[in-house]
């Protein structure tokens, strides 16, 4: 019994070592770069998709850190919504410099966390990333719904978790080592800008935190990046044409 008690509990902090990086979002009204009054939108406020931008299909998106290059299969079939929100960040330049301020692999291998426009600043100290979001031209901060497609469902769930929504299924797109998925806070829609790779199967984390997509090539490096390095580049390479604003 010793052992599955650990890994339980262990799931557990990791989970909460997530949640903390998504829940200060929802006081990044007092950051230096986040200035908007805006807050997540729940589940009962009927959030408008339609304003979001969605990818339809899949795209390609390379991420270039240290000088070399890790490719990312972002599904849009699957997660229309969130793949099309990274996508359009990406193609904003959102990405580029921004430093990943949380990696973590003790005791066991969890995530690589990044996208806090914060790190646009290169003087902002990376010890105090994990609070920002994406800032539209209106001085809005832009926040995505929660988004999961069980496994065999032809459309997603929104704004709720798989226990919240009583599926049993798995989710379609689920947290194998390699995934990329969007951060968030303890309220399901607070997902904005920052991302994080898995660094191993971490299915506890399954109908939780939307998947978009893939590394296909470049896990080792993903494998060497350490709190502070930072993304050079992101470019969408194919699918472009997918992604509906």
């Amino acid at each position: 019994m010793k052992f599955p008690i650990k890994h339980w509990f262990m799931s557990l902090l990791m989970i909460g070592t997530l949640l903390m990086a998504g829940c200060a979002a929802n006081t990044a009204t007092s950051t230096p770069t986040d200035n908007a009054t805006a807050t997540p939108i729940s589940q009962n406020d009927g959030m408008n998709m339609s304003n979001l931008p969605q990818l339809e299909g899949k795209a390609t998106v390379v991420m270039t850190v240290k000088g070399q290059p890790i490719t990312i299969e972002v599904d849009g079939t699957k997660a229309p919504v969130t793949a099309g929100n990274f996508v359009d960040l990406v193609q904003r330049g959102v990405y580029d410099g921004l430093a990943f301020h949380r990696v973590v692999r003790e005791p066991q291998p969890f995530v690589v966390q990044g996208g806090d426009p914060q790190g646009k600043n290169p003087n902002f100290p990376v010890a105090n990333m994990g609070t920002g979001g994406f800032i539209d031209e209106q001085g809005n901060r832009r926040f995505i719904p929660l988004e999961i497609t069980p496994e065999g469902a032809e459309s997603p769930i929104y704004s709720k978790t798989f226990q919240m929504a009583r599926i049993s299924q798995p989710p379609a797109l689920p947290h194998t080592r390699g995934a990329v998925a969007m951060a968030r806070s303890q309220a399901p829609d607070s997902a904005s800008s920052q991302f994080y790779f898995a660094l191993d199967d971490l299915s506890f984390l399954d109908g939780n935190y939307a998947v978009f997509g893939y590394v296909t090539d470049g896990m080792n490096v993903v494998d060497q990046i350490q709190q502070g390095d930072r993304i050079q580049s992101a470019k969408v390479t194919q699918g472009a044409e997918n992604l509906k604003k």
